[in-house]
């Protein structure tokens, strides 16, 4: 009797599309398959929005969308303001938070914790260790330039060669330069299973675009 061997199917990477300011660019990553949605509390960020903002974004993302909230260095009394008026499904944390820290965050809020790691060389990516114990998922970003305003969004990308084939305790996200032309083959140059865009899908800083949001799903996912 012949044995059919079959190959496991492919895993679909998840896409999170972050920096997102209207119920519109809501609407358009939940029709492009995307995974999560971010929204960005961040001054200094074309991308901000309020609680106030974000909770209706919040409310105009359809089941199974994850919701997002990316903030850098927060202190309790900004968190709380956040939490008490937005739905969510998980933090990220994009600034210096130290792993006590997240872990304090992590157990205040009973939500699970993305921390953001930037990468410019090999030296960096030790301190992923380092919050592997505390968070739920790491994302790992391009280091953003010295003097930079934004701790990421800038568009820039790091050598992915230098996380080809690694693997970590935690799930991971990739981030940092992805655009639809270039993220399959940052996909399969680094073995990621999720990938996040922010500046990459825009017309303009802070604009979103629905045809680049699409493509950049699809190419992704392919």
């Amino acid at each position: 009797m012949a044995v059919l061997l079959t190959r496991p199917a492919p895993v679909s990477v998840r896409v999170k599309v972050c920096g997102l300011t209207t119920p519109e660019h809501v609407g358009w990553v939940a029709d492009a398959g995307a995974t999560y949605a971010g929204f960005v509390f961040f001054a200094k960020s074309p991308r901000n929005v309020t609680p106030e903002q974000a909770r209706s974004l919040a409310l105009a993302a359809p089941p199974g969308l994850a919701k997002v909230a990316l903030v850098v260095d927060a202190d309790d009394a900004t968190l709380d303001a956040i939490m008490a008026q937005v739905p969510l499904d998980m933090l990220q944390l994009h600034g210096h938070e130290t792993p006590a820290r997240v872990a304090y965050l992590r157990a205040r809020h009973g939500l699970p914790v993305m921390k953001a790691v930037g990468v410019a060389d090999s030296a960096d990516l030790a301190q992923i260790a380092d919050y592997e114990a505390v968070a739920d998922q790491i994302l790992v970003d391009a280091k953003p330039p010295r003097g930079a305003d934004l701790p990421g969004g800038n568009g820039l990308s790091f050598d992915w060669r230098l996380i080809a084939g690694r693997r970590w305790a935690r799930p991971w996200m990739l981030a940092g330069g992805l655009t639809a032309a270039n993220v399959a083959d940052a996909v399969r140059l680094t073995g990621a299973q999720q990938v996040d865009v922010s500046s990459g899908v825009e017309s303009a800083p802070g604009i979103k675009n629905a045809d680049l949001i699409a493509r950049f799903v699809a190419a992704a996912k392919g």
